[in-house]
């Protein structure tokens, strides 16, 4: 096992998030339309990474110790507690009822979705890679491309509602070090516990999470620019190119 090496990658894909950042360079006279596509986009990235990722392996991991039906009926289960987790936060968080406060809640959300997202994410390749190098490698370059939009999700919004790079930079390097923060969990406490049921279970809960913030809060936010073209194009490309990324990893 080479523990060195499967921290190294982990963290490679996880700070990948950093690179959402990259769309900040972008001129700021046209901010309206860099939101409008950048939340679009983040929005149809989540909703594939859901739909083709998190949905299918959870079911599989379910299936591999309860019957179909029984899987069907916990995979609900914790898809509809992620839903309603993801409700609960959002009512939590302030709104002052100005569109800033409104996107810097979007961001803030996003970042809690994503940390949530990162961490298995981080114990599977820290996993993989402990087992099988070649593996963990394709797992990593595959979570380091959806990790970037992602990226987006956090950075674009929080830099927008508070005009501040460093509160951007912040927000998404703390989601960025959650996913090597995933490898250490599964290094220190959780190698010999983690079973497929509890990760079937786990990325139910995500996947409702990630699916409301998308359909609830990226999509909304990015539609109440009165750009509804920009925001359904990037909402398509956002699909395509996690589709594309699904199918070459």
């Amino acid at each position: 096992m080479n523990i060195g090496y499967s921290f190294l990658i982990t963290s490679l894909a996880g700070l990948s998030t950093m690179l959402g950042m990259i769309i900040l360079l972008f001129s700021k006279k046209d901010s309206n339309k860099i939101i409008v596509s950048s939340l679009s986009f983040a929005a149809g990235v989540m909703i594939c990474v859901s739909l083709l990722d998190l949905v299918p392996e959870s079911i599989l991991l379910l299936t591999k110790k309860y019957k179909n039906f029984v899987s069907i009926l916990f995979f609900s289960i914790f898809l509809s507690i992620g839903v309603l987790t993801s409700m609960f936060i959002d009512k939590k968080m302030p709104d002052n009822n100005k569109h800033n406060s409104k996107l810097f809640r979007v961001g803030i959300i996003s970042m809690l979705a994503i940390i949530l997202h990162n961490i298995p994410e981080g114990i599977a390749t820290f996993m993989a890679s402990s087992v099988d190098m070649k593996l963990g490698l394709s797992l990593a370059i595959a979570i380091a491309m959806h990790n970037i939009p992602e990226g987006i999700s956090i950075s674009v919004p929080i830099y927008y509602s508070t005009k501040s790079k460093s509160k951007s930079f912040l927000y998404t390097f703390i989601s960025a070090i959650s996913e090597p923060f995933g490898a250490l969990i599964a290094f220190v406490f959780l190698q010999n516990f983690i079973t497929d049921s509890f990760m079937g279970l786990l990325f139910a809960f995500i996947a409702g999470i990630m699916t409301h913030i998308s359909l609830y809060e990226l999509l909304p936010e990015a539609k109440s620019y009165n750009m509804k073209g920009i925001a359904s194009i990037f909402f398509i490309i956002g699909i395509i190119f996690m589709s594309i990324n699904h199918l070459c990893f």
